[in-house]
């Protein structure tokens, strides 16, 4: 790591490449020649369009995106797609979610102020530490859609493959894998990601919807409408124009390194190193069952709170920063992104194996 940074292990705000951080700030003052950075520029200036047309290009090679599909670049984070979901997609008044924990319970809460909400599968009763089966969900069909969250940033689990819905319309939250690995774009009725896990700065959303989806809806709230952002390709007012520059740098980098099958390799490889030393210690123990589990996102405890305290302190001590678990959950949590270099990895089991073998 150069400039003196840290190991940062946090769930987001997480760590950028700092090849794409390098560049940023290379065009801090003055981006490619326009005598001004990006953060002061219009978002109908030439410059920018092309910014954001480049950046959209580049993420629809990137997953192969298939042209029927709309790529939206909108304000307000994950959060507020728990509410834009059911308000533009609740046709029929009736949705089906599947309860894997602390981001699908939020999304299954906001949606059951639109209409009605099936959980037509949970993993509650082992605490959210494994994906429930959905090879044979009961799904109405009056259902408008069937809503997963891909992968669980808090309890650390991921679907590694997707539920069966026959013609149900499935909507993914993939937050926090997006860009992890490659994509069938083509399963899913609409994918939306916040950005400030694998991709970017907080405070926006990556949106991926099929056409057919849009609709005309005098109900909803202009700024909350998908067609509103489809119409005006994400400009319909002031964007955050800042994301979509740093998530197009990412897209690009990403394209640079080998894309998304690249990618998973990297990540598949980090994430061995770190699980098959939880798998193999005695005073570490991994939470989530081993079929289930996510690359991003890993769940880890000691054997008692008290000693789950004094680890963070020691880790950040020693250079490695935000391992503590979610207040929801408690003892800790490395999140290994895109960004997360192998090296990282491999110093932080390093130091586990040393603490363990004083501490344990």
């Amino acid at each position: 790591m150069k400039y003196g940074r840290t190991y940062n292990f946090s769930a987001g705000p997480a760590m950028m490449p700092e090849e794409v951080l390098e560049e940023i700030a290379a065009e801090m003052m003055n981006y490619q020649g326009s005598g001004m950075c990006v953060m002061e520029m219009s978002h109908r200036s030439s410059v920018f369009q092309k910014i954001r047309d480049e950046a959209e290009a580049d993420l629809r090679k990137l997953m192969n995106i298939p042209e029927n599909y709309k790529v939206l670049f909108v304000q307000g984070g994950g959060t507020l797609e728990f509410a834009m979901v059911p308000m533009n997609l609740m046709k029929n008044g009736v949705a089906c979610y599947v309860e894997t924990g602390s981001w699908s319970k939020k999304a299954i809460s906001e949606a059951k102020k639109f209409g009605e909400v099936k959980v037509v599968a949970s993993s509650a009763d082992e605490n959210f530490t494994y994906i429930p089966d959905c090879s044979a969900l009961e799904i109405p069909e009056n259902a408008d859609y069937l809503y997963i969250c891909e992968n669980e940033t808090i309890n650390g689990t991921t679907f590694h493959a997707l539920p069966a819905c026959g013609n149900t319309v499935l909507v993914s939250d993939q937050s926090s894998m997006f860009l992890s690995r490659p994509c069938d774009v083509s399963k899913y009725g609409l994918i939306w990601a916040g950005v400030q896990k694998n991709v970017g700065p907080a405070g926006m959303a990556v949106v991926i919807l099929r056409e057919d989806l849009l609709r005309e809806d005098l109900t909803v709230p202009t700024y909350l409408n998908y067609k509103t952002h489809a119409d005006s390709d994400s400009l319909y007012n002031t964007p955050n124009c800042w994301a979509i520059y740093c998530c197009g740098k990412v897209f690009k980098y990403l394209l640079a390194k080998g894309g998304l099958e690249a990618q998973a390799k990297r990540n598949e490889e980090k994430a061995a190193i770190l699980y098959d030393f939880l798998d193999s210690s005695t005073f570490f123990t991994a939470s989530v069952r081993k079929e289930d589990r996510s690359v991003m996102n890993v769940p880890f405890r000691t054997p008692s709170k008290e000693e789950d305290a004094a680890f963070v302190a020691a880790a950040k001590a020693a250079g490695f920063d935000n391992l503590k678990g979610h207040k929801s959950v408690g003892g800790l949590r490395a999140s290994i992104y895109n960004a997360m270099p192998r090296e990282g990895v491999e110093a932080l089991v390093n130091f586990l194996k040393k603490y363990e073998k004083e501490n344990g």
